[in-house]
């Protein structure tokens, strides 16, 4: 990281990467943060614009933007940056906020927008789409074997309105069959299809690391670093990076993925699913 230089953190949420990055830019530096999630951004900004006493001469100008990575270049000019971040996972303030509607560990509304003032919900998703486009759904984003049988339960279900009345539905339709399959909920991959769906995740991505997008706002020299949580997000990632570093865009920085140690994952357990990427853009 260079000292006075100008970093994009593209998933803000409550801003401790953010905070890590803006302690070492000084008084010079600018830092960039991206969120679609209003109420993130709030707990952001009152985080990041109020430095420790000790610190605030050597605090950098923060910018906080309230919209989708997948608009970087809209808000910031090309070649200024010198290194992007983006971290994946939802964040932990959305995950344990039940009226957010994203976990099946507690009882909410189906909502799973990131923005909840636009776009389709998990109630529109769940109670308007047809067996068939459910199942595609579970399938594509989800990559749940058992789709077919996740979807025909869901119709014959509805309405469904809560998250606990989904998770009961899918449990009911999908329970584990062995080891394996039960070491993780039998929820899990229709929340995460659901949610990608509704939030358009893998289009944006695709959008961020497009030729107009991260590669554009780097300068010769600048960092880009993913973090994805599950296979979807880390297939996009690999395959942009391979193809921008054939372009002579990208030299890559990781030959395989950098992943938590176990150390990290005790510390912190969602690490556990965490995969690292990164290039210099050239």
């Amino acid at each position: 990281m260079r000292r006075g230089g100008t970093y994009i953190d593209a998933t803000l949420g409550l801003g401790g990467h953010s905070w890590a990055i803006a302690k070492r830019l000084g008084p010079q530096g600018r830092l960039i943060g991206f969120d679609k999630d209003p109420a993130a951004l709030q707990l952001a900004r009152e985080r990041l614009m109020n430095p420790p006493p000790e610190a605030a001469s050597e605090w950098p100008r923060v910018e906080l933007v309230h919209a989708s990575f997948a608009e970087l270049a809209q808000h910031v000019p090309a070649a200024s940056a010198d290194g992007l971040l983006a971290d994946l996972g939802v964040s932990s303030m959305q995950l344990e906020n039940a009226a957010r509607g994203f976990s099946f560990r507690a009882e909410g509304p189906l909502d799973m927008r990131m923005n909840p003032h636009s776009g389709l919900t998990a109630d529109q998703v769940v109670n308007r789409f047809d067996e068939r486009e459910l199942a595609d759904t579970i399938y594509e984003f989800g990559e749940e074997r058992r789709s077919r049988r996740i979807a025909r339960a869901i119709v014959r279900a509805r309405p469904i309105h809560t998250t606990a009345q989904l998770a009961g539905v899918i449990s009911a339709a999908a329970r584990p069959m062995n080891q394996a399959e039960r070491r993780i909920h039998p929820a899990t991959r229709t929340f995460q299809a659901i949610r990608i769906l509704v939030n358009g995740e893998l289009d944006e991505l695709r959008q961020m690391l497009s030729e107009t997008g991260a590669p554009t706002v780097l300068r010769a020299g600048g960092r880009l670093v993913i973090i994805s949580f599950h296979s979807l997000e880390d297939r996009i990632v690999k395959d942009a990076l391979r193809d921008g570093a054939r372009a002579g865009r990208y030299r890559l920085l990781t030959k395989k993925t950098v992943e938590a140690t176990d150390e990290e994952v005790a510390e912190n357990p969602r690490s556990r699913s965490a995969k690292l990427r990164a290039a210099e853009r050239l």
